[in-house]
């Protein structure tokens, strides 16, 4: 996805974060699409089984995909922020499209995580009850951002197992 940003196969972690910064919402939404289009000239997967997840980043983007993508049968974000200012890159955040959602959504965030309040997840249960869109959301109330990061300190193993184990029930639950 940062192929056209610059060389990242070399890169270190906090190297990458001002590459990703750059990638405008509407290329990453292309190439999934380009993805999927080419997975489905194969026989590497089965498409009509497509499902995504994402950490941090890639987390919100499970958001914006599950509003964009047609046949997606399930979103599993893992603390992806939620709100947030619109910019030409990203005009819009998770809020801004959960009316849209194509697919149901199972997120996961911590209570503890300083970059996602949780009035913005009490903020996107309200306009999923409200858009009747199926959308459910777990907090973990001991858990920082990145607590699936096994090399962050912020790693919560009983957490990140628990999420994991819900996460595969869900996809299996929504066709996968």
């Amino acid at each position: 996805l940062y192929h056209r940003q610059g060389d990242v196969t070399t890169l270190a972690m906090q190297d990458i974060f001002p590459i990703v910064q750059k990638v405008p919402d509407k290329q990453v939404m292309s190439d999934l699409d380009a993805t999927v289009k080419w997975l489905q000239g194969t026989r590497v997967a089965d498409t009509k089984k497509l499902a995504i997840t994402g950490f941090c980043w890639g987390g919100r983007i499970c958001w914006l995909y599950a509003a964009h993508r047609k046949g997606l049968k399930a979103s599993c974000p893992f603390y992806g922020r939620l709100v947030g200012d619109a910019t030409e890159l990203q005009p819009k955040h998770p809020i801004d499209v959960v009316k849209d959602l194509k697919a149901p959504v199972l997120g996961f965030y911590g209570a503890k995580d300083k970059g996602i309040p949780l009035e913005s997840i009490e903020k996107v249960r309200a306009a999923a009850t409200e858009a009747k869109k199926p959308v459910e959301i777990i907090v973990y109330p001991e858990s920082e951002h990145g607590f699936h990061a096994d090399y962050r300190p912020s790693y919560n193993e009983k957490d990140a197992r628990d999420a994991y184990i819900k996460m595969l029930a869900f996809f299996k639950k929504n066709g996968m």
